[in-house]
C-alpha cells in the first residue's frame, strides 16, 4: 500500500517540477542591444566610442567584439551561452531605427543642441522649452517629436515581440527611456525626479 500511495505522489512532484520554469528578464542583454540601437540613432560616427570611461584595454575589447578572455584557455562562459541574446536585427526594427536616425540628424540634434527638446523618463522626447525655436521651426518640430514618439513606442514593442517575450515591453522601455540619457550629448536636456536636468 505504501509503494501505491509513494509512487503517485512522485510522479506529480516530478510533474510540478518540470512545469515551474521561470523565464527572468535579460537585463545586461537589453542594456547592451539598447546601447547599440540608440548610438546608431544618436550619430553614426560615435557608436564606437567607449561611454563607460574605461578607456580601452580588455574591457573595451570584451564590450566591442563580445570577447571573452576565458575563452583564450579553452574555458567558456556557461552564463553566456545560456543567456537570451536580445535581438534588435529583425526587418522592422532595423526599418524604424533608420527612420529615427534619419530624423534625428535631420531635425532633432537642432532641438536638443538648442535645449528646445529632451528625453522624457518614460523613453520618449519631449518640446521642453518651445521659446527656443524659432517660430517658424515650431510646427515642424511638433511633428518630429510625435513622428519620432511613435516610432519609439513601436520599436519597444517590436524588440519585445521579436524576442518572443511581449510581456517584456515595458522593462525594454525602461531600459531605453535610461539609455536615452547615458547617450545624451553634454548640454541635452532629461526628465529626473519629475523636473528637466542639464547633462
Amino acid at each position: 500500500m505504501k509503494q501505491l500511495f509513494g509512487v503517485p505522489v512522485i510522479g506529480a512532484l516530478l510533474l510540478t517540477a518540470c512545469v515551474t520554469i521561470n523565464v527572468y528578464f535579460p537585463a545586461a542583454e537589453a542594456k547592451a542591444a539598447a546601447r547599440e540601437f540608440v548610438e546608431k540613432v544618436i550619430d553614426e560616427a560615435d557608436k564606437v566610442q567607449i561611454k563607460d570611461g574605461s578607456g580601452g584595454g580588455m574591457a573595451a575589447l570584451r564590450e566591442r567584439v563580445d570577447f571573452d578572455p576565458w575563452m583564450l584557455l579553452g574555458i567558456g562562459s556557461a552564463q553566456a551561452q545560456s543567456a537570451p541574446d536580445i535581438s534588435i536585427k529583425t526587418p522592422a526594427i532595423q526599418a524604424i531605427q533608420a527612420r529615427m536616425e534619419s530624423r534625428f540628424n535631420g531635425t532633432l540634434r537642432a532641438g536638443f543642441d538648442s535645449g528646445a527638446l529632451g528625453f522624457t523618463s518614460d523613453g520618449l522626447i519631449s518640446v521642453r522649452d518651445a521659446g527656443k525655436l524659432e517660430l517658424k521651426d515650431r510646427v515642424a518640430m511638433n511633428a518630429a517629436v510625435a513622428d519620432d514618439n511613435r516610432d519609439r513606442k513601436a520599436v519597444y514593442r517590436e524588440v519585445a515581440v521579436a524576442n518572443g517575450h511581449p510581456e517584456w515591453e515595458s522593462q525594454i522601455r525602461d531600459v531605453f527611456a535610461k539609455q536615452w540619457v547615458d547617450s545624451a550629448r553634454s548640454g541635452w536636456w532629461y526628465q529626473s525626479g519629475g523636473g528637466w536636468k542639464q547633462k
